[in-house]
């Protein structure tokens, strides 16, 4: 990690004044960003290599914003893990749904389950499980369920009684390919099936932990998650009374809490102790609503064929938006703000087992659709 000439900090806060020590013990512990108002004057950044020409600081600038990104946690392959659990996860999504009869439910499941997707959901569970010691096999079971449950949830959401949607994944809907009444179905066998793979598929694991994920996954979906954000959301449309603090409601609901049974899931697999499991719960639910923030400044901000979906909908359907309360600037900085307290909560953990969920937060954040 490089180290900054040069330099004077408003705030002498513990982070501000340990962020730019080369090579930290722990990187996971120091904020990756820091917001260039409380910078005072910088003029360059001192490779770790002298033969190596200085970075300036406007190198260093996110576009667009106010916040210098540092590198750091260098030598993690982010890409090739992405892509070896996801082909992991497409494995094990594959063998739990094959296809017999009747044949057309089957179609159906598999359609939205098997479309692809960045199996972001499931993969986090494995990274939460793997954090706290746990082995892979261990949380697969959850990984594929929460991936049941969220293909489900899209399945529902896009029905014309709801965001009547046509696209998803760059494909035709569930309901366009197969029928209202068909996606409906798949949805429901999706979501039984979710709970039946995790009670029953579950390997080397005692029981008493599996029926605690039973429960974070339960919650996650009913009146106090899934639901509750999706019911809020519809009955807010063109309303000209959600603030701030409804929206939140909406999205933590709507989304963070299937993102956070995943994290949590996976390390109450893994074996993780109450301490390790809350950590991981409020890292989830920081970059959970990152997740959302971040779709909601994408739906204004790219094309329909960038994002594999309509875009530009929630401004068409009148919905509360983070850029539509706070403007789209505003709705950047507070993502930034989300990224950086995740990572935080990172700080406790092996700076290595920490690399993949540090990386994931980053990857939500930074993602492009």
């Amino acid at each position: 990690m490089a180290l900054l000439s040069s330099i004077s900090i408003k705030n002498n806060s513990f982070y501000h004044k340990n962020i730019f020590i080369s090579a930290p013990p722990n990187p996971a512990k120091y904020p990756q960003r820091i917001h260039l108002s409380s910078i005072i004057n910088a003029t360059y950044v001192v490779p770790s290599s002298s033969s190596t020409p200085p970075i300036t600081l406007q190198q260093l600038l996110i576009p667009e914003t106010n916040l210098v990104q540092f590198p750091v946690l260098k030598g993690f392959e982010f890409n090739t893990y992405m892509s070896e659990k996801a082909k992991l996860v497409n494995e094990a999504l594959e063998s739990a749904i094959p296809l017999q009869e009747p044949l057309k439910i089957h179609e159906a499941m598999r359609y939205s389950l098997l479309a692809g997707g960045k199996r972001v959901r499931p993969i986090l569970c494995l990274a939460s499980c793997e954090l706290v010691g746990g082995m892979e096999v261990c949380a697969m079971a959850m990984a594929s369920a929460v991936e049941m449950v969220h293909t489900m949830s899209l399945i529902h959401d896009d029905l014309p009684c709801m965001d009547n949607d046509d696209l998803r994944r760059g494909k035709p809907t569930n309901h366009k390919v197969y029928g209202e009444e068909t996606a409906v179905l798949a949805g429901d066998a999706l979501l039984s099936l979710a709970f039946e793979h995790l009670a029953t598929r579950t390997i080397g694991v005692g029981p008493g932990r599996v029926v605690q994920a039973i429960s974070e996954l339960g919650s996650a979906v009913g009146s106090q998650g899934l639901v509750a954000g999706q019911i809020v959301d519809l009955c807010s449309e063109g309303k000209q009374d959600v603030d701030l603090n409804k929206l939140e409601y909406i999205h933590v609901h709507k989304t963070a809490k299937l993102l956070e049974a995943a994290v949590v899931g996976g390390a109450l697999l893994g074996g993780g102790n109450s301490g390790e499991v809350e950590r991981v719960r409020k890292y989830a639910r920081y970059i959970g609503l990152l997740f959302q923030v971040v779709d909601d400044i994408l739906d204004v901000t790219k094309s329909s064929e960038e994002l594999g979906k309509t875009a530009g909908k929630d401004l068409v359907s009148d919905k509360a938006t983070y850029p539509k309360l706070m403007g789209l600037e505003k709705a950047k900085v507070f993502a930034g703000e989300l990224l950086e307290k995740a990572v935080e909560e990172l700080a406790y953990f092996d700076a290595g087992k920490a690399a993949p969920l540090y990386h994931l937060a980053h990857y939500i954040a930074y993602r492009q659709n």
